[in-house]
Protein backbone atom coordinates (compact mmCIF):
# COMPACT_ATOMS: atom_id res chain seq x y z
CA UNK A 1 0.00 0.00 0.00
CA UNK A 2 3.16 2.15 0.99
CA UNK A 3 4.49 1.54 -2.16
CA UNK A 4 1.49 2.67 -4.30
CA UNK A 5 1.28 5.87 -2.28
CA UNK A 6 4.84 6.70 -3.30
CA UNK A 7 4.48 6.15 -6.98
CA UNK A 8 1.68 7.86 -6.94
CA UNK A 9 2.93 10.81 -5.32
CA UNK A 10 6.21 10.98 -7.52
CA UNK A 11 3.77 10.40 -10.66
CA UNK A 12 1.60 13.42 -9.62
CA UNK A 13 4.81 15.50 -8.56
CA UNK A 14 5.74 15.74 -11.92
CA UNK A 15 2.70 16.02 -13.40
CA UNK A 16 1.94 18.78 -11.38
CA UNK A 17 5.52 20.32 -12.61
CA UNK A 18 4.35 19.77 -16.20
CA UNK A 19 1.18 22.17 -15.62
CA UNK A 20 2.54 24.76 -13.76
CA UNK A 21 5.42 25.30 -16.86
CA UNK A 22 2.60 24.66 -19.35
CA UNK A 23 0.43 27.72 -17.88
CA UNK A 24 1.55 31.11 -19.42
CA UNK A 25 3.76 33.24 -16.74
CA UNK A 26 2.64 36.76 -15.81
CA UNK A 27 5.87 38.31 -16.88
CA UNK A 28 6.27 36.27 -20.23
CA UNK A 29 9.42 34.75 -19.80
CA UNK A 30 8.69 31.44 -19.06
CA UNK A 31 5.30 31.07 -21.35
CA UNK A 32 4.89 28.68 -24.29
CA UNK A 33 6.95 31.56 -26.97
CA UNK A 34 3.71 31.69 -28.77
CA UNK A 35 1.74 34.61 -29.10
CA UNK A 36 -1.74 34.79 -27.98
CA UNK A 37 -3.00 34.61 -31.49
CA UNK A 38 -2.34 31.12 -32.01
CA UNK A 39 -4.49 29.65 -29.91
CA UNK A 40 -8.45 29.95 -30.97
CA UNK A 41 -9.49 30.12 -27.40
CA UNK A 42 -6.70 31.27 -25.06
CA UNK A 43 -9.14 31.81 -21.78
CA UNK A 44 -10.67 28.30 -21.84
CA UNK A 45 -7.11 26.87 -22.21
CA UNK A 46 -6.32 28.91 -19.09
CA UNK A 47 -9.35 27.95 -16.98
CA UNK A 48 -8.36 24.28 -18.19
CA UNK A 49 -4.76 24.32 -17.07
CA UNK A 50 -5.74 26.34 -14.04
CA UNK A 51 -8.21 24.26 -12.53
CA UNK A 52 -6.46 21.09 -13.60
CA UNK A 53 -3.52 22.44 -11.04
CA UNK A 54 -5.58 22.81 -8.40
CA UNK A 55 -7.12 19.57 -8.74
CA UNK A 56 -3.85 17.96 -8.81
CA UNK A 57 -1.75 19.98 -6.57
CA UNK A 58 -5.22 18.77 -3.93
CA UNK A 59 -4.16 15.46 -4.91
CA UNK A 60 -0.69 15.65 -4.45
CA UNK A 61 -1.43 17.50 -0.92
CA UNK A 62 -3.84 14.06 0.23
CA UNK A 63 -1.51 11.81 -0.95
CA UNK A 64 1.22 13.16 0.67
CA UNK A 65 -0.45 13.64 4.21
CA UNK A 66 -1.81 10.11 3.60
CA UNK A 67 2.21 8.54 3.10
CA UNK A 68 3.29 10.46 6.58
CA UNK A 69 0.26 8.91 8.70
CA UNK A 70 0.87 4.90 7.38
CA UNK A 71 5.14 6.18 7.91
CA UNK A 72 3.91 7.32 11.87
CA UNK A 73 1.62 3.95 11.95
CA UNK A 74 4.57 1.87 11.34
CA UNK A 75 6.14 3.34 14.36
CA UNK A 76 5.80 1.62 17.77
CA UNK A 77 6.61 4.27 20.38
CA UNK A 78 7.75 7.59 19.80
CA UNK A 79 10.66 9.20 21.19
CA UNK A 80 12.93 12.06 20.47
CA UNK A 81 16.32 12.20 19.06
CA UNK A 82 17.77 13.36 22.05
CA UNK A 83 15.80 10.85 24.55
CA UNK A 84 17.51 7.80 22.28
CA UNK A 85 21.06 9.89 22.67
CA UNK A 86 20.26 10.38 26.38
CA UNK A 87 19.83 6.27 26.75
CA UNK A 88 23.20 5.64 24.74
CA UNK A 89 24.95 7.65 26.98
CA UNK A 90 23.81 6.16 29.94
CA UNK A 91 23.95 2.50 28.91
CA UNK A 92 26.91 2.83 27.65
CA UNK A 93 29.26 4.41 30.17
CA UNK A 94 30.84 2.08 33.29
CA UNK A 95 28.83 1.51 36.48
CA UNK A 96 31.04 2.30 39.88
CA UNK A 97 30.52 -1.11 42.00
CA UNK A 98 28.86 -1.20 45.23
CA UNK A 99 31.36 -1.47 48.15
CA UNK A 100 30.73 -4.57 50.14
CA UNK A 101 31.35 -3.93 54.12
Amino acid sequence: METILIVANVVLAIILIILVLLQRSEGGALGLGLSQDNFASTRSVGNFLTKSTSIIAALFIISSISLVLLSRGDLQETQSVLEKIEEEKESGSPKIPESSK
